[in-house]
């Protein structure tokens, strides 16, 4: 089996040596042998172990535990117990699919709300009223006002009250929310409602603008899981050509 030195190593997967250390101390690649003067000794398995983490980290996503899963599954592989870094990897893949069919189904019920406006029965809802109907706390409820996704109307003596097309809203930036969109890309989303209402919602939710100071990992969601899914294509590929070389 050919050796390589840890800049030998880094220069042939294209990161920094410290990157490599990193992975070591990680968990991310065994435990590399050393010579007498201390140098680390990184064999074909340490190469292919660095070829699957730039492959599994080159998407980032965050959500419902997928980046752990991910993780997991790395470290697994690195222990060479192949079939269970497979088993993950397939687990991994899994609940992406899920997190793409969840993020379809907000764009649809979102529709769906706009579509049906404005609500026919006129309902007036304290804050306290309005968040136990929807099931959402009024720290939540508080933040998305925060934030510009709601504007509130106010009573006479200063108390807020919600009306119907307020709790149509919410129930749309609930679902987007239960389904990770950012609430920038919500806030795009209802922004460009407001100036086009046959506006494509899919295509504003995971299009961030070009001048948007921070890009959150949730806009251009779709887009991020739908690579991630090829991802974990490439990582089971990569896994069960190590368990063959490997095993």
């Amino acid at each position: 089996m050919n050796t390589y030195t840890t800049s030998e190593a880094a220069k042939i997967i294209g990161i920094h040596p410290n990157t490599v250390r990193k992975y070591e101390e990680w968990g991310l690649i065994p435990k590399a042998e050393r010579k007498p003067n201390g140098y680390r000794i990184f064999t074909d398995f340490h190469i292919e172990q660095l070829k699957l983490i730039r492959i599994a980290f080159k998407i980032e996503v965050l959500q419902n535990g997928l980046r752990k899963k991910i993780v997991e599954t790395v470290k697994v592989s690195a222990s060479r117990d192949f079939d269970k870094a497979l088993c993950f990897a397939e687990e991994y893949r899994k609940q992406i699919q899920r997190e793409q069919r969840n993020t379809e189904e907000a764009i649809r019920i979102a529709k769906q709300i706009i579509s049906g406006k404005s609500a026919e029965d006129s309902i007036c809802l304290k804050r306290k009223q309005a968040s136990d109907y929807l099931d959402i706390s009024m720290d939540t409820l508080r933040n998305w006002e925060r934030n510009g996704l709601l504007k509130v109307k106010r009573k006479q003596n200063g108390y807020r009250f919600y009306t119907s097309d307020d709790i149509e809203r919410l129930k749309m930036i609930r679902s987007l929310r239960c389904a990770n969109y950012s609430l920038e890309a919500i806030l795009r989303m209802l922004n460009a409602l407001e100036h086009n209402p046959q506006v494509n919602i899919k295509a504003v939710l995971n299009t961030p603008q070009k001048d948007t100071d921070i890009v959150s990992v949730c806009d251009r969601l779709i887009i991020s899981l739908r690579d991630a899914e090829r991802n974990a294509g490439e990582i089971i590929g990569i896994i069960s050509g190590m368990k063959v070389k490997f095993s």
